[in-house]
């Protein structure tokens, strides 16, 4: 198959083990940078130009489009989409997964564990809010966060409504979480291809800090869940409509809470403390469900 990889950079590690992954197993991967594509949109002949040329019909996509150009790259796989092109994760399921609010109010409608989040516009509902979900210690984050960014942990209630009258007063889109004391700043990733958790790991935040993200300093180590943590992150997935996902749960008293689904999950983290090659787990799911894009032999005349 000739596959497709929309990464903005060759050499991230995630981009670099897909692109290994597939040709390991015989077949042709392109790395395409998401911005330098652009769509001729027409009813007959809908294509995809990439540096001054028509870019050739590729059998599958991987999308590896980050945050910061999700309208754009959404748009990219869209095209690609309504070319007949397979594509692992669909350009609806990303952007669903991408708005933190949209994603937590559709996991809430499938009945799957969350921590109680608030969200409000007037900063005179403030302290309803804070009694909303529990009181301080709890969590404010900013709803175009990513990778730790824009959460801040208030430890008191005069702390939560001075910091969240700021965000307020920037006009930023926040919502308020309790706070999962019991976690200790710990989190589980776990990686869904399909309808399976294909591997997981344990996160563990910094000294003096909350936040588990490795980018944050955080440390990763591997993890044996319970069938309900699984089963959690396996329906999480799909209430995304994501094949391929990251799904970050809580340890919590009641049970495992959803903390983020992640429609780009990084392979380097998981891989290594997993010692599993989930990259070729990615391509072995394009092989099984992929519609090879290539017409059917002519039918003999007579």
């Amino acid at each position: 198959m000739h596959i497709a990889l929309l990464s903005r950079n060759r050499n991230l590690y995630s981009t670099r083990r897909l692109v290994e992954a597939a040709e390991g197993r015989g077949h042709t991967a392109r790395v395409v940078d998401t911005l330098r594509c652009y769509m001729s949109i027409a009813s007959h002949h809908p294509s995809i130009h990439y540096k001054g040329e028509e870019i050739e019909p590729f059998d599958a996509v991987i999308p590896r489009i980050g945050s910061s150009v999700t309208f754009y790259g959404c748009a990219v796989l869209r095209q690609f989409e309504m070319m007949g092109t397979y594509v692992i994760n669909d350009n609806v399921s990303i952007t669903r997964s991408r708005d933190k609010l949209r994603s937590l109010q559709l996991l809430s409608r499938k009945g799957l564990g969350l921590p109680i989040t608030g969200f409000a516009h007037s900063p005179d509902d403030i302290p309803d809010l804070i009694t909303m979900v529990k009181g301080a210690p709890l969590v404010i984050k900013l709803l175009e966060g990513t990778q730790g960014i824009g959460v801040v942990l208030a430890e008191t209630n005069q702390a939560a409504e001075s910091v969240i009258q700021a965000f307020m007063g920037m006009k930023a889109n926040i919502m308020v979480q309790e706070y999962i004391k019991e976690a200790r700043g710990a989190d589980i990733r776990c990686f869904v291809i399909g309808d399976k958790v294909v591997a997981s790991m344990k996160r563990q935040a910094a000294d003096g800090e909350f936040r588990s993200n490795l980018h944050r300093g955080g440390t990763a180590s591997l993890i044996r869940i319970t069938p309900e943590e699984r089963s959690t992150a396996i329906r999480a997935a799909k209430a995304m409509g994501l094949r391929v996902a990251g799904v970050d749960l809580l340890r919590s008293n009641h049970g495992p809470v959803i903390m983020e689904v992640n429609s780009s999950p990084g392979l380097q983290g998981i891989e290594s403390a997993t010692g599993k090659d989930i990259a070729s787990m990615i391509i072995e799911h394009i092989e099984k469900n992929a519609m090879p894009a290539r017409k059917a032999p002519p039918k003999p005349k007579g």
